[in-house]
């Protein structure tokens, strides 16, 4: 019976010895962790603050990039950020606002969150990735797994906080893959979690090349790295086109097909098109020519 069971616990409490000061503290300290763990699950367990793309920018800095490649890149994602068509971009969305994160990269093990995820919703806040961009200057490293890139950009999606209606991880590159796992299989895998990948192939021949390009880079990117609902890659042939290139995919994944800047864009710039006799492309000729490289410096 519930009132001979109180009676019944209260005896027993009676005939317990006083608690000690150390045991009165322990008690207290142990109520307050449980008091703040019950705070942070309740914090995690917070609904993700909605925006209309979540956007990984996952930026080559392999030692096949001179220093000034490396500044031109960085240039070249901050004008595009701030530039009125982008802006326009964001703001025509559902939510009128982004998320974004800048992510340098090399090798497998190589990879360098320069911005963390950020709010842009206008001229301000864009401002402030740029501002986070220009607080130090781009490192480089070793090797180029453009698999390990995507696997540690779309483990990025688990922790920013947000959640869009769509998921980017938008890709840039002077080279094939040489290291980690193949990275077409990646790219499938990383297609299966509902992200879309973009590239921009960098058919430029600067820094330290020949050795490890492959002959039709932006193929390589059609084939094996780009993936997902309404995937594209824009190629740049000249640093000088660079900029260009950079503010027009950030337009076209941001404002979408059913948008007028997507038309204007097409209509200014048609579509890629790639030849139609040529044969695919090897996903594993960066691998191949690693491993066949001899003599040659382990600079990619």
């Amino acid at each position: 019976m519930p009132g001979n069971s109180r009676l019944l616990h209260a005896a027993i409490f009676a005939y317990l010895p006083p608690m000690s000061a150390y045991a009165r503290a322990r008690h207290i300290f142990s109520g307050s962790a449980a008091l703040a763990l019950a705070l942070w699950l309740t914090s995690a367990a917070s609904p993700a603050e909605p925006v209309d793309v979540e956007l990984v920018l996952a930026v080559d800095v392999s030692l096949s990039m001179s220093p000034a490649e490396l500044e031109i890149q960085r240039h070249g994602y901050a004008a595009a950020l701030t530039h009125d068509n982008v802006l326009k971009a964001i703001a025509d969305g559902a939510y009128g606002k982004i998320a974004v994160t800048y992510v340098e990269w090399a090798g497998t093990r190589w990879q360098r969150v320069v911005v963390p995820w950020t709010v842009v919703a206008n001229r301000a806040d864009a401002e402030r990735v740029v501002a986070q961009l220009n607080a130090s200057p781009p490192d480089s490293a070793r090797r180029t797994s453009i698999s390990g890139a995507l696997e540690f950009g779309s483990d990025l999606f688990a922790e920013s906080g947000f959640q869009g209606t769509k998921r980017v991880i938008d890709v840039s590159g002077d080279g094939p893959n040489n290291q980690g796992a193949p990275v077409d299989v990646t790219r499938d895998e990383v297609v299966k979690q509902g992200i879309t990948i973009n590239g921009l192939p960098l058919m430029t021949r600067g820094g330290f090349s020949g050795a490890f390009d492959v002959a039709n880079l932006d193929r390589y990117y059609s084939d094996c790295v780009i993936g997902g609902p309404g995937a594209f890659m824009i190629p740049v042939n000249d640093w000088t086109q660079f900029p260009e290139a950079i503010r027009r995919k950030l337009v076209l994944e941001l404002a979408g097909p059913a948008s007028q800047q997507w038309a204007a864009e097409e209509a200014d710039h048609p579509p890629v098109e790639l030849a139609d006799d040529r044969p695919a492309a090897d996903c594993l000729a960066g691998e191949k020519m690693w491993r066949n490289r001899g003599w040659m410096l382990d600079s990619r």
